[in-house]
């Protein structure tokens, strides 16, 4: 008799075990692709002129799958020098908090090693100013709900990808209602020997043309007062390319450009964008607010 109730106490307790095994089973979530948990989508957006296809990321407020009729203003967020477009969400997350809480959308396309977001005088493959000014906004536009205006579109970045932003944001006024910078390579002439410039658009000595044609601040006669993109520019104090952005700062000034500038301690590193982008973001917020977007 003792042998039977240790028996049946044994099976007993075994039971309650697989019981609440299957009680804890049933509380874990399921886990969901990451284009449903979180609402950022890996996607790949051809080029025609280079023939192929490269990668990028979509960020979609939580809100965009609440309402199928709802269009949504899109920030273009560029890497810098030897990065790659994950670059950002991969190092902040927390960029979808931020889709989510200005209800936008926010691409993070692809500018390879060193394009610096221009089509190359030099090697006619690299066609990244057509690849991220047109492109990638057609086809942003075609598979999503996007306000495709200027006056839905913003585009920033950091290091090259401030360049490229400024850029793209000044020759194509008809894609890109507003641009920002965070601690933009703004003026090339200062470096002649590096980040792979010269592969891009040549020697300094054999095409000073090209330095001075492919650098936003040489690039201020497609500004008038009161007209073109709204903008704002960032750079640490402590920044090697601070120099030329203050420069760009004094020269808007002159000419009566209206933008944001902001300076602060920081170096050319993440803790600094992280930062950055949070009053670039709130800065294009208002600007589509102003639209109605």
């Amino acid at each position: 008799m003792k042998n039977f109730f240790s028996r049946n106490s044994m099976l007993f307790l075994l039971l309650l075990l697989i019981g609440a095994c299957r009680q804890v089973e049933k509380s874990i979530p399921e886990v969901l692709p990451i284009s449903e948990a979180v609402f950022a989508e890996e996607v790949q957006i051809p080029s025609d002129t280079m023939q192929q296809s490269f990668g990028a990321y979509v960020l979609l407020p939580d809100c965009y799958r609440q309402d199928s009729t709802r269009h949504f203003p899109v920030v273009y967020l560029l890497h810098g020098y030897s990065g790659k477009y994950s670059n950002w969400y991969e190092k902040m997350p927390t960029l979808q908090d931020y889709a989510s809480q200005h209800e936008i959308i926010i691409v993070n396309p692809d500018g390879q090693f060193g394009s610096w977001y221009i089509d190359s005088p030099m090697d006619t493959s690299w066609r990244f100013e057509t690849y991220i000014a047109k492109e990638v906004p057609e086809w942003i536009d075609t598979h999503y709900r996007t306000v495709p205006l200027p006056e839905g579109r913003a585009i920033t970045g950091l290091s090259m990808g401030g360049h490229g932003a400024l850029y793209l944001g000044l020759n194509h006024q008809d894609f890109f209602g507003a641009a920002g910078s965070m601690s933009g390579g703004v003026d090339l002439k200062p470096f002649p020997n590096n980040w792979d410039l010269q592969q891009r658009i040549g020697t300094q000595q054999e095409h000073p043309e090209n330095w001075t044609k492919y650098s936003v601040v040489d690039q201020l006669d497609l500004l008038k007062p009161g007209k073109g993109p709204a903008l704002i520019i960032d750079c640490g104090v402590d920044d090697f390319f601070y120099a030329v952005n203050l420069d760009l700062h004094q020269k808007l000034l002159d000419r009566k450009i209206p933008h944001d500038f902001i300076s602060r301690p920081g170096e050319h590193n993440w803790p600094y964008w992280e930062n950055a982008v949070v009053y670039q973001l709130l800065f294009f917020n208002r600007y589509f607010a102003a639209g109605g977007f």
